[in-house]
């Protein structure tokens, strides 16, 4: 259900949560980034109740979306490189080290498990410049604050 709803949506990461499944688990396909960039390498994972263990002290800020807030695009700072840990769709606990795009899209689908949105990572000058499209994206039927 995950995997049909973020191809359907032609995103790179979704978590449980955005479809209304109380799990902690998000999935992550870069498929639609390598069709931009031949640099970035294909990934596609599940992660189950996941979890951060180190946080590299060296940030790194990229422009993110989300499949939540639809044409909302901003600067986040996040660390370049993290230690994570989760289950793997068999339950194997998988401990590992991720840089780049994929510890960038981790981070950010961990957020949602945590009730954090990308934007709550964006200065207050600029949420509030945007708060006109935000409300918008409240009013629209089937939108998830989450």
């Amino acid at each position: 259900m995950l995997f049909d709803t973020l191809k359907k949506a032609e995103g790179i990461g979704l978590s449980a949560p955005q479809i209304s499944i109380l799990k902690r688990v998000f999935i992550i396909d870069t498929s639609p980034l390598t069709e931009q960039d031949m640099r970035i390498e294909k990934f596609e994972g599940i992660f189950v109740n996941p979890s951060i263990i180190e946080r590299n002290t060296e940030f790194t800020i990229y422009r993110e979306g989300c499949l939540s807030f639809p044409d909302i695009f901003e600067e986040v700072e996040r660390p370049g490189k993290i230690r994570v840990r989760y289950q793997d769709i068999l339950h194997n606990y998988v401990e590992e080290e991720l840089e780049g795009i994929k510890a960038r899209i981790f981070q950010h689908e961990f957020d949602h498990l945590n009730g954090v949105l990308f934007i709550d990572k964006i200065g207050p000058l600029r949420r509030n410049l945007l708060k006109s499209k935000l409300n918008r994206i409240k009013r629209t039927p089937g939108y998830y604050n989450t």
